[in-house]
């Protein structure tokens, strides 16, 4: 079956509920082999040369899944030529895929596949390993990874758009401006613009309506309505009425929880009057269902133990609206990730805990009490921290609409690392772009370009921010409604291979300055090698750089088309060469380029020679060692995070743990940070090649003038109020607030809260020995004491 079929077999609400069996005969299969590149890098049988970039993460996605639905018991073979797990956090998951659930990744090319007569379906897959043994193996079932490509009906809107398409089918675009389609006023953005995963077409989304936005900022609002929002109902006074929605979120919740034992236990909490449990609670027509059941009841509070209320409270709480009641009228109970994820091989103890959560949950919300949210105005302008190409697009396209932008920048000249680059992957120049986009930011009368200037101090929230820089030594206060983050990233100094020892050994980016500069010694010599991965994808840095690939080979083509005789050798582990950068890899071959692999237990050596160096490496095809003495040695250097923690601690930023910036959610908000207001683009994010850094950037322009263009921002309700006839003056809450919400009042000695900063986390009041601050009335013991009567019951 296909991969997408597989989906389907895994998938609570497909053919078998989640049960894992094969079509033929309804068996659970106990080995499964997924098989890559089905339709992908193929220019044999259907003429897709390119990589469909997202294949090798969901096989082992798959894969993983697949063991937690059958068991650990079942074997899962991954059969593929390289491994592309080029994502942010996508190393991770594939050596955890080895490590912790016992995955095989069989590096090989598969010959046949053959049915086994009389075995009710089993398959026995005939394989080429890497050192040329032919064997054979017999699986329950063959998954197969099959690639993207275009659908017919995409090709007729091209046509009929006149939107022209490249030799593979998908939307012809530069890098340079990624989203904009070959006819002026057409964008493209998602796997109609090529094979692309979640994020990557989510994040393009915004910056397609980042780039139509701009041709109609002249029109902007004229055709706006205001919604139709039922007129709340007043419930003070009205005794609890709380209905509880159970979720069984597919099998991420029902496979360990018996849902049915929540249900019975919250139909005998106090002030429950209806319980029911539902597949997908999220869903559009549960949501419809949930209105009904409040209007129909009377409910004056919900319960709803399902996910994470980080991803799913604002589309809950619009459901109470819709409903007509108060939105803070909602309590919910994260019986997923803070249950059955992590309790998955304790079902009966992830029951009871599930119990308890619920339980907790109806106790708290007969406490809840209709809030009011704050209006406050927003400061028309934004702040972009880094003038790299991210930034600087960034700035171009908000100062477009209309609003004033400060770019900060560290450097003495904006530009950051792109303006060391010799050409995109697609052999565009890139100087000149750097040098174009330099000029119209400093040619915008909205733009205001601050050099070497640093961040030393920043307050507020949403709308409304305040930051202080140093620029030439003078401190400058300026006041924001947004903030950008495009600080980008930087090439790693190699400690290894002989870097700074020897001058025949460079980086990836210093041969992009030779090439700048028409070095002579460029055409002169006469052997190159090229390393990848020095420094990436090892136990200081488990993370692949991804655009080290592609770009060692682009620089491989450059050498060959100064001296087409000269001898190139490009040693690697993987070769990603991800989406259409496939075609550059398959050129680079046809020309004489020589590719080697080699294991990261036997790395290759090196001898100094001269001028030159002798290289030595076991080739695991020829199973013998080789060697070679070369005149150049490049090094294609690891991208790092620039040194954001004063910055991540300045704003309270998330950084994960290779020190890049951290987004709210990976697939639902890929540009954003969960503070309001903050947005992230380019690389500091993580790597990513320069078309994807300006989509990038566009995108979080978007966001941020979609909070400019407000009057004003509505901030939460739920905050904490401190009683000043407690307050001690101790200043525990004014520490221990992650959000520096709370401050000293010099005049009093006590605290006071900063409500707009404030999201009502309740740490203050966990932390205060007097017991000072409360939530909704309520200090943090009397929560805990009601939440303690109602388990007891």
């Amino acid at each position: 079956m296909t991969a997408m079929e597989f989906e389907r077999l895994l998938s609570a609400s497909g053919p078998t509920m989640g049960h894992v069996v094969r079509p033929s005969d309804h068996k659970e299969p106990k080995k499964i082999a997924w098989l890559q590149c089905v339709g992908s890098r193929d220019i044999h049988h259907c003429d897709h040369a390119y990589c469909s970039a997202v294949c090798c993460m969901y096989a082992i996605k798959e894969a993983v899944i697949a063991k937690e639905h059958v068991g650990k018991d079942l074997e899962a073979a991954i059969f593929y030529m390289d491994m592309r797990t080029h994502g942010k956090d996508f190393e991770r998951y594939y050596n955890r895929a080895m490590e912790e659930h016992g995955v095989r990744f069989i590096r090989s090319r598969v010959h046949s596949l053959e049915e086994v007569p009389g075995s009710g379906g089993d398959v026995e897959v005939r394989y080429v390993t890497e050192d040329g043994r032919v064997v054979s193996e017999v699986f329950d079932l063959v998954v197969l990874s099959v690639g993207l490509q275009t659908p017919a009906h995409a090709k007729t809107l091209a046509d009929r758009l006149n939107v022209q398409l490249n030799e593979d089918l998908f939307a012809e675009h530069s890098s340079f401006d990624p989203v904009a389609g070959s006819r002026p006023g057409v964008f493209v953005c998602g796997a109609f613009q090529g094979p692309k995963d979640i994020p990557q077409s989510v994040m393009e989304a915004s910056a397609a309506a980042a780039a139509a936005g701009r041709l109609l900022g002249a029109v902007r609002g004229t055709l706006v309505k205001e919604k139709e929002i039922p007129a709340q109902r007043d419930v003070y006074g009205e005794p609890p009425r709380i209905g509880v929605f159970v979720c069984h979120c597919g099998i991420n919740i029902g496979g360990v929880v018996d849902v049915g034992r929540v249900v019975e236990l919250a139909w005998r909490l106090p002030h429950v009057v209806h319980v029911e449990d539902n597949l997908f609670t999220c869903s559009r027509d549960t949501q419809d269902r949930v209105v009904q059941v409040i209007q129909d009841k009377g409910l004056n509070r919900l319960v709803v133990a399902a996910c994470s209320p980080r991803t799913h409270e604002a589309l809950f709480q619009e459901t109470l609206t819709q409903a007509g009641l108060n939105k803070y009228l909602l309590e919910m109970a994260n019986i997923r990730n803070l249950d059955s994820w992590v309790h998955s091989e304790e079902k009966e103890q992830a029951t009871e805990k599930a119990m308890d959560m619920v339980r907790m949950a109806v106790a708290k919300a007969a406490l809840l009490s209709p809030l009011q949210e704050i209006s406050l105005p927003v400061t028309p302008s934004a702040l972009v921290v880094g003038a790299g190409v991210a930034g600087m697009t960034a700035a171009l396209n908000v100062a477009a609409h209309g609003y004033t932008v400060h770019l900060v920048e560290k450097e003495n000249e904006p530009g950051g690392m792109a303006a060391r680059l010799y050409k995109t992957w697609r052999g565009e120049p890139v100087r000149s772009f750097v040098e174009q986009l330099t000029k119209e930011v400093l040619a915008n009368p909205k733009i205001q370009l601050h050099c070497n200037a640093t961040i030393v101090d920043a307050e507020g929230f949403v709308g409304n921010f305040r930051t202080t820089i140093q620029e030439n030594g003078s401190l400058q206060t300026i006041d924001h409604g947004v903030i950008l983050i495009a600080t980008g990233a930087r090439e790693r100094k190699p400690t290894e291979y002989l870097y700074g020892e020897h001058p025949a050994v460079i980086t990836n980016v210093e041969l992009d300055e030779w090439l700048n500069r028409r070095d002579a010694t460029l055409s002169r010599l006469s052997t190159v090698t090229f390393i990848q991965c020095v420094g990436s994808r090892d136990e200081e840095r488990p993370y692949c750089s991804r655009v080290c690939c592609g770009h060692s080979i682009r620089n491989a083509l450059e050498l060959k088309a100064i001296n087409p005789d000269v001898t190139i050798a490009v040693l690697y582990r993987d070769m990603r060469t991800y989406g259409p950068w496939e075609k550059l890899y398959q050129h680079a071959r046809r020309v004489g380029v020589l590719f080697f692999r080699y294991d990261p237990s036997n790395k290759p050596q090196l001898q100094k020679d001269g001028d030159g160096l002798i290289v030595r490496i076991h080739d695991p095809i020829l199973q013998r060692p080789v060697a070679w003495k070369t005149d150049l040695l490049c090094l294609a250097a690891a991208s790092m995070p620039q040194d954001n923690a004063n910055l991540a601690r300045l704003y309270k930023l998330p950084l994960d743990r290779d020190g890049w910036f951290l987004e709210a959610h990976p697939k639902l908000r890929p540009v954003d940070f969960f503070n309001d207001g903050m947005f992230l683009c380019g690389t500091a994010h993580y790597p990513k090649p320069l078309d994807e850094s300006v989509a990038h950037a566009l995108a979080a322009s978007a966001k941020a003038i979609g909070i400019l263009r407000r009057d004003k921002v509505t901030l939460g309700g739920i905050i904490s109020e401190i009683d000043a006839t407690r307050c001690t003056g101790c200043g525990v809450c004014v520490e221990i607030c992650p959000f520096g919400a709370i401050q000293r009042d010099e005049a009093t000695g006590t605290a006071r809260v900063l409500e707009a900063l404030c999201k009502g986390c309740g740490a203050c009041g966990a932390a205060c020995p007097a017991e000072a601050p409360a939530l909704q009335g309520f200090t943090h013991r009397q929560i805990y004491a009601q939440i303690q009567a109602v388990l007891a019951v």
